[in-house]
């Protein structure tokens, strides 16, 4: 048990709030993330098309499916960016240091990711569902990067 406080719970609950935003057209991969540091919200992201690009919501369609794409695979293959892509670059469109952060995310993050959170700075990752994605977990293990699946307390 890695003992999760409230803190960690309100930001968990709040990544999944923002996953719900998302433009993906498959409902369970709405995908929300959270960079925090010392209790303070610095961004969010969630996953959906680039501005100014329709997403898969306003196609009517999902390409990965209709291309019958497996998930953890072919990540080019998509409309949207990443709910931890979209934090870390709204964190770098503002000016915002996420170096000592920590993402909370409601999945797992893709190697990808990974590797964009690893050179970010941000120092913990907290995940909710898991992701076909072992090579991910070698990488924020090879980069000294806490990562940490978030199970509720049970009373």
């Amino acid at each position: 048990m890695h003992g999760f406080d409230k803190w960690d719970a309100r930001f968990m609950e709040l990544a999944h709030t923002i996953a719900q935003w998302a433009s993906c057209y498959q409902e369970n991969r709405k995908i929300g993330a959270v960079i925090v540091k010392n209790k303070r919200i610095l961004t969010t992201g969630y996953n959906g098309a680039p501005a100014g690009v329709k997403s898969c919501v306003e196609r009517g369609e999902c390409m990965r499916r209709r291309l019958n794409i497996p998930s953890g695979t072919r990540h080019e293959l998509c409309y949207a960016i990443h709910a931890e892509q979209n934090a870390i670059i709204q964190a770098a469109k503002l000016g915002v240091s996420i170096e000592g952060a920590t993402l909370y995310c409601t999945h797992q993050p893709c190697v990808i990711c990974a590797k964009m959170i690893v050179n970010s700075g941000i120092s913990r990752v907290v995940y909710g569902e898991g992701y076909p994605d072992e090579f991910a977990m070698q990488m924020f293990d090879m980069a000294g990067v806490r990562i940490e699946r978030y199970e509720e307390e049970q009373d």
